[in-house]
């Protein structure tokens, strides 16, 4: 038997990038139809990431990531090469069968005590969480900000930009990126802005605005049922369980083998827009937004991407708010102790090489839309970036795993605190484009209008 993590670690390895100079994306539209019954089914044993190409198994992935959890695996693992055999050989009906045993395996998997996150702590509610925090500032530390609006444009423009950037790579490994395009240090392709880690942003921005600081997990909940048809890995079995009536914060939970995932990282970037220079606020929103697709360690890196974000509107240097962002962390959880262990290995290391391989190495198990291995991603690029986007970029599309996320978080950090360099801005120019009804295209300049409206300042 095969670990599952060893399976979709050796697809990684070996899958090579589709070279997008020459392949075009496959974006969803706004009318397409959302897959069910034996489609799903077989697009859960067979799909490429709609940006880049890049393949996974969605079913190989819940498996591994219920493992990372602290569960054991081993009954779903035995079936999981069934299930692959029974898909390339095209037998539906028994795969059906196969398929819903390994969902059963999953469903009653017993804890595995040997399992390291047994070891901390992982708070549930708001209270709970700031309980345990660190060193924490209560207060707003933004008196007043002239150039609020333009800074949270260019927080936008950032985030937009890495987004575009990362889009073409993301689901590789940074060797397998590097063999086919070199060091990156610019688009690959004309950038385009559509990918699923920003509506979910837009989603937060309408229930905001409709009820501001009052909003709860259930209205942002709801307004997922109302606007997105479909998402991907814990959003997909959120938007399952809401539409199912199980609402917040069990939507985020229940029966959701991606729950400690990147989607609610990669999103928290709109709260710290909206609660400049005021972290623990930021951190608040992140919370409530976080639990309807996740829960603990995947809910505190949305708290994380949401603090560095505030921060940078009353800190400058990249590596102070990465490491004063860090106390607003439950102290005691696994996440807290991922960021540590690569704040302490960066301190003491300059050489980037060195230091990425000893990340990859510490998180080879997680699958790459894992929040652990691209926070270490993050964290490392913008610690040896420096300040500088270009530079920061080009050490992200190094690391692989998911670049569009994790470029859009440093982008949108590294625009609050400076403008976003000609070469990044121009290509996007003032076009947003998603796959949900109503905002098919939209102005990024009135987007950062609209938050900074609603941001909360002193």
């Amino acid at each position: 038997m095969k670990k599952a993590w060893k399976m979709e670690r050796e697809l990684r390895k070996s899958a090579i990038p589709l070279d997008r100079r020459i392949h075009s994306s496959n974006w969803y539209e706004s009318d397409f139809q959302v897959p069910y019954g034996d489609d799903l089914m077989l697009m859960f044993w067979d799909s490429k990431v709609p940006g880049s190409g890049a393949p996974e198994i969605p079913y190989l992935s819940m498996v591994q990531a219920m493992g990372n959890r602290g569960f054991d695996v081993s009954t779903a693992e035995i079936l999981l090469s069934k299930g692959i055999d029974l898909f390339q050989a095209g037998k539906t009906d028994e795969l059906r069968v196969i398929t819903a045993q390994i969902l059963a395996a999953l469903n009653d998997a017993p804890v595995d005590p040997s399992n390291p996150i047994h070891q901390y702590q992982h708070p549930s509610t708001w209270d709970e969480t700031v309980a345990v925090m660190g060193k924490i500032s209560q207060e707003n530390l933004l008196n007043s900000d002239k150039d609020l609006a333009e800074r949270i444009y260019q927080g936008w423009l950032g985030q937009l930009a890495g987004g575009s950037f990362g889009t073409a790579i993301e689901g590789y490994t940074g060797k397998q990126i590097h063999k086919v395009y070199g060091d990156i240090r610019k688009y690959i392709t004309t950038p385009e802005t559509t990918n699923d880690d920003v509506v979910y942003e837009l989603i937060f921005l309408d229930v905001y605005e409709r009820l501001g600081r009052n909003l709860s997990a259930m209205d942002i909940g709801l307004e997922w049922v109302r606007q997105i048809q479909f998402g991907w890995s814990a959003e997909w079995v959120a938007l399952r369980n809401l539409n199912q009536g199980i609402l917040p914060p069990r939507s985020g939970s229940f029966h959701n083998p991606f729950a400690h995932w990147i989607g609610a990282q990669m999103r928290g970037m709109v709260c710290g827009m909206l609660a400049p220079g005021w972290p623990l606020e930021a951190a608040r929103l992140a919370y409530l937004d976080g639990i309807v697709s996740h829960e603990h360690n995947g809910v505190y890196g949305e708290i994380y991407a949401a603090v560095l974000t505030a921060l940078a509107f009353v800190r400058q240097d990249v590596r102070s708010i990465i490491k004063e962002a860090a106390a607003y962390l439950p102290q005691k959880s696994e996440y807290a102790a991922v960021v540590r262990y690569c704040l302490n290995r960066l301190e003491e290391n300059d050489d980037p090489i060195a230091t990425w391989t000893d990340f990859e190495i510490k998180f080879e198990r997680y699958n790459w839309i894992h929040s652990y291995p691209n926070i270490a991603a993050v964290i490392y690029a913008l610690w040896y970036g420096n300040g500088d986007m270009t530079e920061t970029f080009s050490l992200l599309a190094k690391a692989g795993l998911d670049v569009d996320c994790n470029a859009g978080l440093a982008g949108n950090v590294l625009g609050v605190i400076k403008p976003v360099p000609l070469q990044w801005a121009t290509p996007i120019g003032d076009r947003l484009e998603t796959y949900i009804k109503g905002k098919e295209v939209l102005s990024i300049r009135e987007l950062a209008q609209k938050t900074a409206a609603l941001a909360i300042i002193r």
